[in-house]
């Protein structure tokens, strides 16, 4: 049974997830830690909880979302795996993080891509991929159909949608990828967003004022 836990961090408040099994294993999706407390937050949860990172991963590559990736990468000797389609946003990275006044040091390259159908697996666990593009150019989510549970990045929000007017976003796209992809996973699906407090399809269906019209 995967477990989580998510450490909201950086001038974004993004939200940073840690997710294992019973083995110890881990996967790091979207470290946001931007300053040495925030790096030494992450990594006491690690050495006091007994984990064991193997999986390093970005849903997408803002800035963000991206701030820990070379903490977590040198740390524990992890490789980068981010969608195909990302490594451009990857490297403007740092030139976005002057647009918003914050420094953000180079990320490493990506070791891996993803596409669409793939899985990561870590522990007895796995991950399938689904490409959700729109609030950046090649956007995923990992989901677990097992235990029923996504990580959305900065797709579907509890009341809210992603921005879509960084480059490379686009409001049509990302309303058709949570219309295709999301929606029809079922309501209890448990979404672990990149912002914001958790919650599921069925209150967004129901709630959300940018879903109305995808019922």
């Amino acid at each position: 049974m995967i477990q989580t836990k998510k450490m909201t961090l950086n001038p974004f408040a993004e939200n940073t997830y840690l997710v294992w099994d019973e083995s110890g294993e881990c996967a790091v999706i979207d470290p946001g830690c931007s300053t040495p407390e925030e790096e030494k937050l992450l990594s006491t949860f690690i050495r006091e909880h007994h984990l064991k990172p193997v999986l390093l991963l970005n849903t997408h590559c803002h800035i963000d979302h991206v701030f820990g990736n070379r903490f977590v990468a040198e740390t524990y000797g992890l490789e980068l795996t981010i969608p195909k389609g990302e490594e451009g946003v990857l490297a403007s990275a740092p030139q976005l993080g002057q647009m918003f006044g914050v420094t953000c040091a180079p990320s490493p390259e990506a070791g891996q891509v993803l596409v669409e159908g793939d899985v990561v697996r870590f522990g007895n666990s796995e991950l399938k991929v689904i490409s959700t593009p729109g609030h950046s150019p090649a956007s995923v989510c990992f989901y677990s159909e097992e235990d029923r549970l996504m990580i959305s990045g900065d797709v579907l929000f509890l009341g809210s949608i992603g921005r879509t007017d960084l480059p490379g976003g686009s409001y049509e796209v990302l309303m058709a990828s949570i219309r295709d992809k999301l929606l029809p996973l079922g309501d209890d699906l448990r979404i672990l967003p990149g912002h914001g407090p958790a919650t599921t399809i069925g209150a967004e269906r129901a709630g959300n004022p940018f879903l109305q019209d995808l019922k």
